[in-house]
């Protein structure tokens, strides 16, 4: 949706100050990002790491950085990093390790925030979302900046973090004005400046122009959006094909005609760990799959979710990745059932070697409401019913209060 790391720090007269708002006529889109959102809501009890390099990364040696604060971004840390690069980087960077359950829960609140103001919340993660505000103006008597300020205060004073905010015409330019608004902060791109605002910009901030694209079109001799937008479309075309040269050339010219579609329905849900050591030990690989298992049930039963197909994905030493999977009679919600058909798949369909990552994943969703496969078997425990009590018994006293007796001595990351 745009690379936002590539943006020059200018254009300042788009940002809003005390003194100064840009004219939001016309401008319906809000893009809300939360500001190094896994960081900041860890600090939240931390206050005392807020001016230090800071990150949010597992404990383990092949631990990736999740999220890192702007001290340490200084340094070139930055998410997706490996941890021992960023340590490298920044010796003093300082790890906290990811706390269970608590991002989301944030991201819950913040997001019902957004929907207190407008219906048409689009989520792209748990920290940033599309909001269309055109409906809500004179019902909340406010411009779309203000609504941009409402929820900026909102976000501070109820959860303890910060974000920015873009507000322009268009989804695409609203995105590239969040990223030029951080940290902290909010940028307005009047619907008559659109282009003044866009064409400065490198040809990288166009969404869908990665690093590959951007070195063909350098070499076309197009290094700005102004460039693309002044190039002959049959030109575009031809150097890199007809529907991108069309999408590029559209963007280049402000128009983006997405709408905010406001629910999404959800394909699919998975969870994967990558070890700190490789294993070659299968028993350690069906526990940890029972593990995962465990995750993925959960989450398909907080979402009132069940799945036909179970998958799983093995990454080798090597980096050789393969995914196998199996479609069952009926969906699921039950860690029992999920674990069974995965094994089943680890033991049939997966070479032996060691074993660098492991990953569960269940498709095929649909409305927990279709019901379960019955059995009239009566001597058969009923696992969905425990495992909605561990439910219970986890949301009440934390995450660690009931699981699987083979996987107590295994800590949850």
């Amino acid at each position: 949706m745009g690379r936002n790391t590539d943006l020059p720090a200018g254009h300042t007269r788009f940002r809003v100050a005390p003194w100064h708002t840009p004219d939001d006529t016309g401008c319906g889109m809000l893009h809300v990002d939360m500001d190094a959102f896994f960081v900041a809501c860890e600090l939240r009890t931390r206050p005392e790491l807020v001016d230090r390099p800071v990150v949010v990364a597992g404990g383990g040696p092949r631990s990736v950085v999740a999220a890192a604060n702007y001290p340490a971004r200084k340094f070139g840390v930055h998410s997706a990093m490996p941890f021992s690069t960023a340590k490298r980087l920044c010796p003093q960077l300082i790890n906290i390790t990811p706390t269970f359950g608590l991002y989301g829960e944030v991201s819950q609140g913040v997001m019902a925030i957004f929907r207190e103001l407008t219906p048409l919340v689009e989520p792209l993660s748990l920290d940033e979302a599309f909001l269309d505000v055109r409906g809500a103006l004179r019902r909340l008597n406010l411009t779309p900046a203000g609504i941009g300020a409402e929820i900026r205060g909102r976000v501070a004073a109820e959860h303890g973090i910060v974000c920015s905010v873009g507000v322009a015409k268009v989804k695409f330019i609203a995105k590239l004005a969040s990223g030029m608004a951080k940290p902290d902060g909010m940028v307005v791109v009047p619907a008559e400046q659109t282009l003044e605002f866009l064409h400065p910009l490198p040809v990288s901030a166009l969404w869908g122009v990665g690093k590959r694209t951007a070195e063909h079109l350098h070499k076309l001799g197009l290094d700005t959006i102004a460039d693309v937008a002044r190039s002959r479309l049959p030109s575009l075309r031809r150097s890199v094909g007809v529907a991108a040269g069309e999408h590029l050339w559209a963007l280049a010219n402000g128009h983006d005609d997405r709408e905010v579609v406001p629910e999404t329905a959800e394909k699919s849900i998975g969870a994967e760990r990558t070890f700190d050591v490789d294993h070659h030990d299968r028993g350690i690989l069906e526990l940890e799959l029972l593990r995962l298992s465990e995750r993925v049930a959960a989450s398909l039963r907080g979402k009132g979710l069940r799945g036909r197909t179970v998958s799983i994905k093995v990454r080798f030493t090597d980096f050789k990745t393969i995914t196998r999977a199996r479609t069952m009679a009926s969906g699921t919600d039950v860690a029992r059932e999920i674990h069974t058909t995965a094994v089943e798949l680890l033991t049939e369909h997966v070479p032996t070697g060691a074993v660098r990552l492991i990953g569960v994943r269940v498709d095929g969703l649909g409305d927990g409401a279709d019901g379960e496969q019955l059995s009239f078997e009566t001597s058969e425990p009923r696992w969905r019913d425990a495992e909605v009590a561990a439910d219970v018994a986890r949301s009440k006293f934390g995450a660690a209060a009931v699981r699987p007796a083979s996987l107590i001595s295994r800590p949850e990351e």
